[in-house]
């Protein structure tokens, strides 16, 4: 059997997008309905590239459940692993800033309840990543039991493991410190990890990445990968190489779901046949194809709307030539 698809698992929600740009969420008049989530951001990301990516996520038996099932068949997403629930379909709301980031809050439904049971028992037995989009994975929930079982399960099966810390104020502002400790399990276990340069220096300490990206090598770590904005990628080996892997230039009107691209599109370049894991430069070249995939999707509004397939990444990759 063949193990080349990337299993995704967590919370696939609505994104609720305040289009009064500028304005925070407290004073936002304006919404518009998008389907979002970190890992189905990624998952769509993967299938665009040209991979092969599987959701593991629960949603409501509600309208907005049914809306979110069908944004996913487009894209042949393996659902084997989506579950449904009595439960409403989780939401978020989105204000974009003058700068294009964001502000969130969320009202949490069936996504926390995602246990174990609910995939199908042979759900691993074609994977070949597995990735964690920890956003709401992490918070208390049958999601993150489920999470740790995960954690447990794939390096039993010689499966690369992806972690995406993606930490968000809204829903650990009261305990940062709780949301660092949850990590270090992947941490200590995760074949590479991606993140902000603000999520570096908060979850180590670091002031540097350098240093940060040191000290996530000496947890466990292969590879860490510190998205820089419009510098492009910092990418890291535990061997002691590392570089700024360039992006392109772009004029940013919404980030949203731009790390979720990037993270997807450079999953489904590792997973490639012809790509070396431990190959360093084979992994420079899988970071910089990843970034244009990120750069294009913060050219476009929204998230899942905004993922480039893989023929635009190429064309703009034969452009900067």
């Amino acid at each position: 059997m063949n193990h080349n698809k990337i299993a995704c698992i967590g919370e696939m929600l609505i994104d609720f997008v305040c289009t009064d740009i500028g304005i925070d969420l407290k004073n936002g008049e304006n919404f518009l309905k998008k389907a979002g989530g970190a890992p189905a951001n990624v998952a769509i990301a993967i299938n665009r590239s040209g991979g092969q990516a599987k959701l593991a996520t629960k949603v409501g038996l509600d309208p907005f459940g049914d809306f979110l099932m069908e944004t996913l068949r487009p894209d042949n997403i393996d659902m084997s692993g989506l579950a449904r629930s009595i439960t409403p379909t989780t939401l978020a709301f989105v204000a974009l800033q003058s700068d294009g980031e964001r502000d969130f809050t969320f009202c949490r439904g069936a996504d926390a309840e995602l246990a174990w049971q609910d995939l199908p028992n042979d759900f691993l037995d074609d994977v070949g990543i597995v990735h964690f989009g920890a956003a709401t994975g992490l918070l208390d929930g049958e999601l993150y039991s489920t999470y740790r079982r995960l954690l447990q399960e794939a390096p039993q099966r010689n499966i690369i493991i992806s972690f995406d810390p993606n930490y968000r104020d809204g829903l650990w502002g009261d305990n940062p410190q709780e949301f660092i400790t949850r990590c270090r399990p992947w941490f200590h276990q995760a074949d590479i990890v991606k993140v902000s340069e603000e999520e570096l220096a908060f979850l180590t300490g670091e002031k540097t990445n350098e240093k940060g990206c040191e000290q996530l090598h000496q947890a466990g770590v292969s590879y860490v990968t510190v998205t820089c904005g419009h510098r492009g990628t910092w990418l890291s080996h535990r061997s002691g190489r590392q570089q700024l892997v360039p992006s392109i230039a772009i004029a940013s009107i919404d980030s949203t779901g731009a790390g979720d691209a990037f993270i997807g599109a450079l999953l489904q370049q590792i997973a490639k046949p012809d790509c070396q894991f431990d190959n360093y430069d084979h992994m420079q070249k899988a970071v910089l194809w990843a970034n244009v995939c990120g750069a294009l999707t913060c050219t476009r509004f929204g998230a899942i709307d905004a993922i480039p397939h893989a023929a635009e990444v190429n064309t703009c990759l034969d452009r900067e030539a």
